[in-house]
């Protein structure tokens, strides 16, 4: 049974303003994407680019899957967004099972092919909870993978950051350690994973401030429609998905328009917190489902250029 509400809460709550009302929409906004495993997903995945496309994303990144074992999907991907929809894009890279030279290889294909942002990571063993072993004519981290490709390429890079500690970590210090070598290399920007609290990201925000980091850190902003899912995604980088969370989604199994309404709502006023906290950048993980982004950027004010849909 959940805790019984404060009435106080609730009578300062029923007099507050609306969250959503009259925001400008001066956001600069990404979205994540994954690339296609069979030929529905990649309709799927082109519906999601037509849709969030009117919303002038500053850039779209299309992921690997475990292992690094989508490579050549994701380059495929991320060339056709970029000579079809004429989107910015970037693709993630990461140092799993690759030597330096194989890389180097990948990274001027990409070059050649008018990619000019690469989402560098250290990546994850294929296995949940396997350590990551480097190969051994590889870069050992996402720091070293960062001055690699700086040295291939005038890339833009984006890196990743935790703001509740990646679990590898020895501390919360050694994973801010991390994370301004990433940027010391010559990161353009660190995205966070998900989280679920504006308060994690602004307690981050501050632990960063205080090291003297001044890059730019976009939160990560992932709508939630499976909480079995998120789980299985957050035990692998450290966030923590809050109890209330699996309230909110008991008994919608069978009712996936439901669903889809909660996931916006709650990660809407997620955005919302953080916008009021004075966060301007979002990157929002699509998975491919473009509806949610979309009503989350509408709430917040971002709107197709012109008013068109």
């Amino acid at each position: 049974m959940s805790a019984p509400l404060d009435p106080r809460h609730e009578e300062l709550t029923a007099h507050d303003s609306p969250l959503f009302a009259s925001l400008p929409g001066d956001l600069s906004i990404s979205f994540e994407f994954f690339p296609p495993k069979t030929e529905k997903m990649e309709e799927k995945l082109w519906d999601t680019v037509e849709q969030l496309k009117p919303l002038d994303p500053s850039f779209v990144s299309v992921t690997y899957g475990a292992g690094g074992s989508t490579r050549e999907r994701t380059h495929a991907t991320v060339v056709r967004i970029i000579s079809e929809a004429g989107l910015p894009a970037a693709a993630h890279l990461t140092c799993v099972d690759a030597s330096k030279a194989e890389i180097r290889e990948v990274a001027e294909q990409y070059w050649e092919a008018g990619v000019r942002h690469i989402v560098a990571l250290r990546g994850d063993a294929g296995e949940p909870g396997a350590p990551f072993v480097p190969h051994p004519e590889g870069y050992r981290n996402a720091a070293e993978l960062v001055a690699g490709l700086k040295q291939i390429a005038d890339f833009e890079i984006s890196v990743a950051a935790y703001p509740e500690v990646h679990p590898d970590a020895a501390s919360a210090e050694a994973d801010i350690d991390n994370l301004k070598r990433k940027l010391d290399a010559g990161a353009t920007r660190a995205i966070t994973q998900f989280f679920f609290s504006a308060e994690t990201f602004f307690r981050f925000r501050d632990a960063l401030a205080q090291r003297g980091i001044e890059t730019p850190v976009v939160p990560g902003i992932l709508p939630v429609t499976n909480v079995a899912q998120a789980r299985k995604f957050a035990g692998a980088c450290g966030a923590a998905i809050p109890d209330w969370m699996d309230g909110l989604f008991e008994g919608l199994d069978a009712r996936p328009a439901a669903r889809q309404l909660v996931a916006a709502t709650v990660a809407a006023e997620l955005s919302r917190r953080l916008y009021a906290g004075g966060v301007r950048d979002f990157h929002f993980y699509t998975l491919n489902r473009p509806e949610l982004s979309y009503a989350i950027c509408h709430l917040l004010g971002r709107r197709p250029k012109g008013g068109a849909a």
